[in-house]
């Protein structure tokens, strides 16, 4: 299933699913959830690559997208919730130390 997949990327069929979800969005999500029990063996990048047929960029532009979707919410809620907890402890790091190396100048 993954070869057709892969193939319908490559031919930019990546129309609306019934469910609000374009074929890349599902396989992205997909992926995202169990990449590192496929193979071990591979970084990330490799796999995403190999298994995607996807750039890094392009998978984490589209995954960054997703995070924020009702549809993707609907799709795996477990994930998504797992994702948007990251994002917002990134943002709250970033900002705590935007604060404290504004105190340091003064």
């Amino acid at each position: 299933m993954l070869a057709l997949v892969v193939r319908t990327w490559h031919c930019r069929d990546v129309g609306q699913t019934v469910d609000g979800l374009t074929v890349e969005e599902r396989a992205v999500i997909d992926f995202e959830r169990s990449w590192w029990v496929a193979d071990a063996r591979r970084t990330k990048q490799e796999a995403i690559r190999t298994s995607l047929g996807l750039s890094p960029t392009r998978y984490y532009a589209v995954l960054e997208s997703l995070v924020g979707s009702s549809a993707a919410l609907a799709y795996d809620p477990l994930l998504i919730h797992r994702l948007r907890r990251r994002r917002d402890q990134r943002r709250r790091a970033l900002f705590a130390g935007g604060d404290h190396g504004s105190q340091r100048r003064h």
